[in-house]
C-alpha cells in the first residue's frame, strides 16, 4: 500500500536571512545573478556568487566566483577562486585557483597559484601561474 502526503507544497522558498553587514546567514547556497540582469558598476561580495548575466565593471571578492554559461564580464576580476563557463574581457586575479571550463572565453591575462584549462576553452592572454618563492 502506497502512502501519500496531503501537505500542500510551498509556493516560494523562505527568504535567506541577511545580516546588517550584508552577509547571508546561510553558508550552503551561493548568491545568484540570473540571465536578464545587467549591471554597470563594481560588484563586491564575500562568500560565493554565481553570475549568469552581464556585468560591466570590476568584480572584487574574498570568496568563490562562478561565471555561468550566459555570464559576460567586461572588467577586472579579483576573487579567491574563479570558475569560468561564460566570457570575460579583462584580467583575472585569483588568490587560490582559476578554472577555464569547456566553452568559455577569456580575453585577458591571468594570475593564479593554480590554473586549470579545459581543451575546449578559449584563452587569449598571458598567464602567471604559481606562487612566488
Amino acid at each position: 500500500m502506497a502512502m501519500f502526503s496531503t501537505r500542500k507544497p510551498e509556493s516560494e522558498p523562505p527568504p535567506i536571512p541577511v545580516q546588517p553587514n550584508g552577509s547571508s546567514t546561510s553558508a550552503q547556497s551561493p548568491c545568484f545573478l540570473s540571465s536578464g540582469v545587467s549591471i554597470k558598476g563594481d560588484v563586491k561580495f564575500r562568500n560565493e556568487l554565481v553570475i549568469d548575466c552581464k556585468v560591466e565593471g570590476a568584480i572584487n571578492s574574498t570568496g568563490a566566483l562562478t561565471i555561468a554559461e550566459n555570464g559576460f564580464i567586461r572588467g577586472e576580476v579579483r576573487a579567491k577562486s574563479v570558475k569560468l563557463r561564460g566570457k570575460v574581457e579583462g584580467n583575472v586575479f585569483a588568490t587560490e585557483r582559476c578554472e577555464l571550463l569547456a566553452g568559455c572565453t577569456l580575453l585577458g591575462d591571468i594570475e593564479a597559484p593554480r590554473f586549470v584549462v579545459d581543451e575546449n576553452a578559449t584563452f587569449l592572454g598571458s598567464a602567471k601561474v604559481g606562487t612566488p618563492k
